[in-house]
């Protein structure tokens, strides 16, 4: 099977199915795992994330959504050129990849158009055993959907002796966005309470006094679509009163894959440094 995706998160996947090499083209932002990054790209933003600054990339987004402009270019040449049997896409957020939608109206490719949306942890599961069966690969779904699960346990049995502390994930700076989805969740599982943002609802904008009159214990500078380098770079922050760590969001918060998992371990050492060890994954201390 010739795959097309057009999301990162289901890119990430289709590699840890161990089916990579089927992928015939991917999106601008797809860079895992390493071996997808030379293949053709036939999407990619409207918006130059890499040269604006936070609030900049914010002012962008916002009247593309309110004029009813796509965020994304497709190439629909190079897609049907490249002939492909599946087509990965998703439908849950205007601002992350382009839609099933957007596909079929600008593409006459004959390939089937497959949108994984996640709510959830649980959610993101199930669309890997979704995907695992469209590509005949159940098996492996099932496992590795078993395995995400598993590992969730063992991390929320680590931290049941901790108290729950107060969190706040900040999944944009400028200005600063509460967490939706699945972020409030990861936080519960790793022993803290996410006192902004709501599970499966969608984030929304708030300021960083909002933030600082909740007396949280714990803050994390999450932009979407950043690394730990890039957050730690464009945060500037007022004294919060707290602890604030930043975080790479791209790789272990924002996408609905599988190394969400890897996100809720290091939660879990972040929030309770007494009961879980370090995963090892990058972050960066911004305030003590």
């Amino acid at each position: 099977m010739r795959i097309c995706s057009l999301l990162p998160s289901a890119t990430e996947i289709v590699g840890a199915l161990g089916l990579a090499s089927a992928l015939v083209g991917v999106s601008e932002e797809c860079d895992f795992p390493p071996e997808v990054r030379g293949l053709p790209v036939v999407s990619a933003s409207r918006v130059d994330t890499r040269s604006l600054a936070g609030d900049e990339i914010e002012k962008a987004v916002r009247d593309a959504v309110r004029d009813g402009r796509t965020l994304y270019a497709l190439d629909a040449e190079l897609l049907e050129a490249l002939e492909p049997d599946l087509i990965l896409t998703q439908d849950l957020c205007a601002v992350c990849a382009v839609s099933s939608g957007e596909v079929g109206e600008l593409c006459a490719t004959g390939a089937r158009t497959l949108a994984l949306d996640a709510h959830s942890l649980g959610e993101v599961g199930d669309r890997v055993v979704e995907l695992a069966q469209v590509l005949g690969v159940e098996e492996r779904g099932l496992a590795l959907a078993s395995a995400m699960r598993e590992r969730l346990e063992a991390i929320s049995a680590r931290v049941q002796a901790g108290d729950r502390r107060g969190v706040c994930v900040a999944e944009w700076l400028d200005p600063p966005y509460a967490a939706g989805h699945w972020v409030p969740e990861m936080v519960e599982l790793a022993g803290g309470r996410e006192l902004l943002g709501t599970a499966r609802g969608a984030s929304y904008a708030t300021t960083w006094e909002a933030i600082r009159e909740l007396h949280p214990e714990l803050v994390i500078a999450a932009p979407c679509g950043y690394d730990h380098e890039r957050a730690a770079r464009e945060a500037a922050l007022p004294d919060l009163g707290c602890r604030v760590v930043a975080v790479d969001a791209n790789a272990y918060y924002a996408r609905p894959a599988p190394r969400l998992v890897d996100g809720v371990a290091q939660l879990a050492f972040l929030i309770h440094p007494e009961l879980v060890e370090d995963p090892g994954l990058p972050y960066v201390e911004l305030q003590r």
